[in-house]
């Protein structure tokens, strides 16, 4: 009986080994990929938990319009979503930039890439400046509300529904309690910071003000949060336990703290993106300037760091629509 022999062609080439590139692409663009593939998993499973968890909740969880109304140089104004939406077009545009650059890099045209890198920059200090304020104004709060025992937020509005400051109506009870503080000689602890006004001087003055009302965190038939009647805020300011101002980790004025804790976590995760992208696009900026991808006879650099750009720009999108739109 004659035996088959079978022969494997041998091959010369070596994956990675200088001349083989695997769909076109060069090991360093085929690595930049594969991070960019794990950390959209990542992204993708934060997100994935904020809807969940916005779905339980939905019915006390803030609404975005309320939360993100701010706009700088124009304190009072209601600008919902304004200040986002200016936001998220500056880094879409500084997307566009990069684009050019890359573009001006296939050119070996080193001037225009410096122009387009820099603009780029400039857009994404832009935005991680942005976000900072926008953090800052989420922290400080702007109208204020009440805590009760169960964990619930009670926030207040006027007969016409339109929130109410807590200062605009809390009775100036002259208290004399004072922070804890290390300069105040209290070792060891250290208190947080104590609301402007008391929750003792909250209740008189709701009391002394017959035109304000208590909302709630639930969602009436009109998806809108619910307004008792006096007697019922009246009933619900019993089970009060303490003054909320802004949003931390632990407390929420504007509904439920859940809220804050992605907010924080996904928003600042997405920002330390940003400010990474940047600190590396000034690194790419000076090498340019310096004309070392000239020398190369290469701007890969530039094209690599523009899918990373690409990708934060992208998740973006994402985020953008999960805590503002939806």
């Amino acid at each position: 009986m004659a035996a088959t022999v079978t022969t494997t062609a041998t091959t010369t080439g070596k994956t990675w080994g200088g001349g083989n590139e695997p769909m076109g692409a060069s090991y360093g663009k085929m690595m930049m990929w594969f991070f960019i593939v794990s950390d959209a998993l990542t992204f993708s499973g934060f997100l994935a938990s904020y809807g969940f968890s916005r779905f339980k909740f939905i019915e006390t969880w803030p609404i975005a319009d309320e939360v993100f109304n701010h706009f700088p140089f124009m304190h009072g104004v209601d600008a919902p979503m304004y200040y986002v939406a200016l936001m998220t077009f500056i880094l879409i545009f500084s997307s566009v930039t990069m684009v050019l650059a890359v573009d001006a890099g296939h050119q070996m045209k080193k001037t225009k890439v410096a122009i387009y890198m820099f603009l780029t920059i400039i857009g994404g200090l832009i935005f991680v400046g942005s976000q900072a304020w926008e953090w800052k104004n989420f922290i400080k709060g702007e109208y204020g509300a009440v805590e009760t025992m169960g964990g619930n937020i009670l926030q207040f509005v006027d007969t016409n529904g339109n929130r109410v400051k807590l200062a605009d109506f809390a009775a100036d009870l002259s208290s004399t309690s004072v922070e804890k503080r290390r300069s105040n000689g209290v070792w060891f602890a250290e208190g947080g910071t104590m609301p402007t006004v008391s929750l003792e001087e909250v209740v008189e003055g709701f009391k002394a003000n017959p035109n304000i009302l208590v909302r709630i965190e639930k969602l009436d038939a009109h998806k809108k949060k619910t307004i008792l009647s006096r007697e019922e805020s009246l009933k619900r300011l019993e089970d009060a336990t303490m003054v909320v101002e802004g949003a931390n980790l632990i407390r929420n004025e504007y509904g439920h703290k859940l809220f804050a804790n992605f907010f924080f976590f996904i928003t600042g995760f997405h920002g330390f993106h940003v400010f990474s992208g940047v600190v590396i696009n000034i690194l790419i900026f000076f090498n340019v300037l310096l004309g070392t991808y000239e020398k190369r006879k290469s701007y890969e650099m530039v094209e690599k760091v523009g899918l990373y750009w690409h990708f934060v720009d992208l998740v973006w999108v994402f985020v953008f629509t999960f805590f503002y739109l939806v």
